[in-house]
């Protein structure tokens, strides 16, 4: 079971400087879902509300992970939740953001309501253009190309026709977008733990394969798809390197078998199926 600290076990520290910042702690509750960070909760604070604390213990590789989740919010207005605090202390590495109210995780079925609105935010993310290094204050930071994904499944032409300058998130799953607002029916993209930068339209391409996990149709998906101009112009090549690495590198990391229903998925974006080619170099 993946690990999770309740508030009260946080070094006193760390919740002294907390609620400091924050405002006194009245109710915290850990939120059980996402796997990257040991701290996940909920804290409500007699002078700003609840506000989302997650972190991560010092000297770990998450710790990579949470720093670009917290360089990118600088450029995320009006599409993730708002970062509040950042605490470095006491051998954690933690980061208070908007606590989105009366949210819940997308629903990608077919049929869902919700369809319009994560289109409408992923239509956001395609103004996310940048020359690397993207601004964060006084200083630059450094998101890596989306084919550094790919080391070792990716051949020099693949690539290079993977190269654009949208920040991407990469990981577009129904838990990471919530739906909040009185009818819930508005979008935003949270926990971008993993950026990217990239063609714009490898988020949507990458929702359109979540929306065939969750029992759309590849016609379906792909009519989904089609609402977007960056999908309508992207490079056919680029989208078939896209396809061949991503599915190049699931099928060495779990077994020909257990990669094909979701290759599948991604073969569909190329409107026919066809065969992983070898890995670069390989006989």
């Amino acid at each position: 079971m993946f690990e999770r600290i309740r508030w009260e076990k946080l070094p006193a520290e760390l919740r002294d400087a907390i609620e400091s910042e924050a405002g006194e702690v009245t109710e915290s509750e850990v939120i059980a879902e996402g796997l990257n960070c040991v701290v996940a909760l909920m804290i409500r604070t007699k002078e700003n509300g609840p506000i989302f604390l997650k972190g991560v213990r010092e000297n770990t590789a998450a710790v990579y992970a949470l720093r670009q989740e917290e360089q990118v919010n600088t450029v995320l207005d009006g599409i993730s939740a708002r970062l509040r605090h950042r605490f470095r202390l006491a051998g954690w590495f933690c980061l208070a953001f908007d606590f989105v109210d009366n949210g819940r995780h997308a629903d990608m079925a077919p049929g869902s309501t919700d369809l319009d609105a994560i289109a409408f935010v992923l239509n956001r993310m395609q103004q996310l253009t940048f020359s690397s290094p993207l601004p964060y204050g006084r200083f630059h930071f450094m998101v890596p190309p989306l084919a550094d994904r790919f080391e070792g499944f990716i051949s020099p032409d693949e690539a290079h026709a993977l190269k654009g300058n949208n920040l991407l998130h990469t990981d577009t799953s129904p838990h990471n977008v919530l739906m909040y607002g009185h009818r819930q029916n508005r979008a935003c993209m949270v926990d971008w733990a993993m950026p990217a930068i990239g063609p714009a339209w490898v988020d949507p391409a990458l929702t359109a394969v979540r929306l065939m996990e969750f029992g759309h149709t590849p016609a379906e998906a792909l009519r989904w798809l089609e609402g977007f101009t960056s999908w309508q112009y992207a490079d056919p090549e680029a989208v078939n390197a896209f396809v061949n690495v991503t599915c190049r590198q699931w099928t060495a990391r779990v077994g020909e078998k257990d990669a094909r229903y979701s290759n599948g998925n991604y073969e569909a974006l190329l409107g026919y199926r066809h065969q992983v080619r070898q890995a670069p170099g390989a006989t």
